[in-house]
């Protein structure tokens, strides 16, 4: 039936395509009047910062994750110190040149108010200039996540950092107001994306300083961080020069793929849709580790990925994303509890556990699709899902980033958000928020998991000791059910058909590689 219906869409949809696209040739420099919209509702603050800023590695789309950016190569002299070569003739967007002079002062400035998502704010301890283009970093103990958080250690002008330091926040800086203070291909004209507010449009400038001559493409890109779902369909779907890219529901795949004006983009990815259980100050009976298993055992993943997701995505036993490194070695013996059970064979006795629960659930409007499945499977072991529906993900994370303190002033039970891949082909995206004294856990104290993930940072990824450690964080979390667990999904996109677009896996859009054809409607 479903193929039926897409294949209707496609027929008429021809027509206005062939109106559409006359050519796919994209333009290799910046083109004078170039623009192009992007929607982009979850953690846009992470998509867009490598744009913006530069950092010694930037997120790639390879094995390792990442690529060299202001550095062109770095060494191990030992477990504690790392030694980077720094990119020559290098100028920051107001023109002020780039070396280890620069790092240096940036690294004073972050030794006083770092970031607080790892343990870099407690293991950094000094960074040396060995010349004018190379440096050393000195940390107190082994810790084998430095390179990975290198990425987010971004440098700054000293005008702006003179105004405004680094900022100690859970999460990464960017930029606190527009200006040319950082490294990127692109200067943050109007607006902000910072992980604790934001403004609904952002709007990004060519950077004409930038060091690499082939980047970047566009010259303007306005980025949307808060629209309501079903308009921006609409806008990609049937409009031209309204919205160039979104990421679309599952269920929104043929409409995508009949589209006249957008085109359907589909890629694997280490994303994770992350489904918090309130073991803080939630309902009482979630601290029955028999209640939260139960929970997990009711809801049928292969059934929600088949409807919910349309297929894009894949089926997991924990929260991180099975395409992970360490991860990908556990899945394949630890295996999601209603592959273990059918959870159609088990309702009576979930029924015993669970029947009379009533949670409340705090969701963005975009993961409701997930959501009617998922109630659907809890209403038939006797639970009840009452919603509280926001289109703001900045008002999720609110009430997330104060529950483990207590502070949250909105009660819930269930909240979830789109948790994706910002650490690049390492699963401390997902495992964060099992570090049950950080303000992302949500889950009571738990000293023999926080043990396990000081284990995590001390190990470096693609090790046997790595994959080791892994499997014991994975095992224990999973034993406890600590989170809803659902599919991992895919990265699901319509993208303007005069646009050139390739996303990468992880929470990175390199918006410096777009291209756009000449029939774009900004340049038509």
């Amino acid at each position: 039936m479903r193929l039926a219906r897409c294949t209707i869409h496609r027929l008429r949809a021809l027509v206005m395509i062939a109106l559409v696209i006359s050519t796919t040739q994209a333009w290799a420099k910046v083109i004078p009047g170039s623009h192009i919209k992007v929607f982009i509702p979850s953690l846009p603050y992470i998509y867009i910062s490598h744009a913006i800023n530069g950092a010694l590695l930037r997120p790639a789309d390879n094995e390792r994750g990442w690529d060299y950016d202001m550095a062109t190569s770095h060494r191990l002299i030992d477990d504690k110190t790392y030694e980077f070569s720094l990119r020559k003739r290098v100028f920051f967007q107001d023109g002020t040149p780039f070396n280890a002079d620069s790092v240096v002062e940036n690294m004073i400035y972050f030794k006083k108010a770092p970031f607080l998502f790892t343990k870099v704010d407690t293991v950094f301890d000094r960074v040396e200039k060995i010349d004018d283009y190379t440096i050393r970093f000195y940390l107190t103990e082994k810790y084998g996540q430095f390179l990975n958080d290198t990425i987010w250690i971004q440098f700054y002008t000293s005008a702006y950092l003179k105004k405004f330091g680094w900022n100690g926040k859970l999460t990464c800086p960017n930029l606190a107001e527009p200006g040319p203070y950082g490294l990127g291909p692109y200067i943050l004209k109007a607006g902000y994306a910072e992980g604790d507010r934001q403004t609904p449009e952002v709007v990004l400038v060519a950077n004409p300083n930038y060091w690499d001559s082939n980047y970047p493409k566009i010259e303007t890109i306005t980025v949307y961080t808060e629209l309501d779902t079903k308009i921006a369909m609409e806008n990609v779907f049937d409009k031209d020069g309204v919205l160039d890219i979104m990421p679309i529901p599952f269920s929104m795949k043929c409409r995508a793929d009949a589209s006249p004006y957008a085109k359907l983009v589909s890629v694997p990815s280490t994303d994770s849709i992350a489904i918090h259980m309130n073991l803080r100050n939630g309902h009482k009976r979630l601290l029955d580790p028999k209640v939260r298993v139960a929970l997990n055992r009711a809801i049928d993943q292969a059934r929600l990925l088949e409807r919910a997701y349309s297929g894009e995505g894949i089926v997991k036993p924990t929260l991180a994303s099975p395409l992970f490194p360490g991860v990908r070695e556990v899945a394949k013996t630890l295996r999601p509890y209603s592959e273990i059970q059918n959870p159609k064979d088990i309702r009576d006795e979930l029924k015993q556990i669970l029947d009379g629960l009533t949670l409340k659930v705090l969701t963005q409007d975009r993961f409701m699709f997930i959501w009617k499945e998922i109630a659907r499977d809890l209403r038939k072991v006797g639970v009840k899902l009452n919603f509280e529906i926001t289109t703001s993900e900045k008002y999720v994370f609110d009430q997330l980033l104060t529950t483990n303190a207590g502070k949250n002033t909105i009660p819930w039970d269930l909240l979830v958000w789109g948790l994706d891949d910002w650490f690049y082909n390492h699963p401390w995206s997902a495992f964060l928020v099992y570090r049950t004294y950080n303000s992302w856990s949500t889950i009571f104290p738990d000293p023999v998991l926080d043990g396990y993930v000081d284990e995590l940072f001390r190990t470096s990824v693609e090790t046997s000791e790595f994959t080791a450690i892994c499997d014991k964080i994975m095992r224990h979390v999973y034993d406890r059910a600590y989170m809803l667990v659902v599919p991992a999904p895919n990265k699901l996109l319509a993208v303007n058909r005069n646009v050139d677009y390739k996303p990468y896996r992880m929470a990175s859009i390199p918006l410096w590689k777009i291209e756009i054809s000449e029939d774009h409607w900004s340049i038509r």
